[in-house]
């Protein structure tokens, strides 16, 4: 059976597989178990595409925005006034533009959650950002120019360039930026309660190893 097909026949059985053709607002994935470079796709065989739905279930919230415009983007205004997202820088990840570059590399891509909203806004390159479903299994989200994504607090996460080693972003935030990770596990931490919480309430179970 060809790649596509099971693919497909995987998508009948779950909402939450769509066939690897198929138009996605935002590209995402769930992940292998490969220790391969880390920056590499690592998609599963066959793939297994996972949908905005599913990453909204999770409370992930994604626009896709113009990001040749943004200083003057209305869209973006209204993001951030709605969401009260008064603070803004632009960041440059790069080799050349930010020192020890391969240990903040690894530090991004230790798993851990924040007290508060992860708000970036990919203005050029591409990236990605992994994040744990309510079965623990990784979701690597796929960011290009345009794809603003807002990780809820409380989500186990990590970050990576990919094979490019470049990305420009911008960063959001509510008040005074608080960039502090707190390194899995974080089981009792009283935002990582919350969010299993929301979890139980919006899929009507027990989160799998809580």
């Amino acid at each position: 059976m060809s790649s596509y097909i099971s693919t497909f026949v995987m998508c009948l059985k779950s909402k939450h597989f769509i066939p690897q053709r198929s138009v996605m607002a935002l590209e995402s994935w769930f992940m292998d178990d490969s220790n391969e470079d880390q920056r590499l796709p690592h998609h599963r065989n066959p793939k297994e595409f996972v949908t905005v739905d599913y990453l909204a279930d999770l409370g992930v919230v994604h626009w896709k925005l113009n990001p040749e415009n943004y200083e003057n983007d209305s869209k973006l205004s209204k993001i951030r006034e709605e969401r009260g997202y008064d603070y803004m820088d632009l960041l440059d990840l790069c080799p050349e533009k930010v020192s020890n570059y391969e240990e903040k590399l690894k530090n991004f891509f230790t798993e851990h959650i924040h007290k508060d909203e992860e708000i970036r806004y990919c203005l050029e390159g591409s990236g990605y950002f992994d994040v744990r479903d309510k079965d623990d299994r990784w979701i690597r989200i796929l960011m290009k120019p345009g794809d603003l994504i807002v990780l809820p607090a409380g989500i186990y996460h990590r970050f990576t360039l990919d094979t490019s080693n470049y990305i420009k972003l911008m960063r959001l935030f509510v008040g005074e930026p608080v960039w502090t990770p707190y390194n899995r596990p974080q089981e009792e931490h009283p935002v990582r309660k919350e969010y299993i919480k929301s979890l139980t309430q919006k899929f009507g179970e027990t989160i799998r190893g809580y």
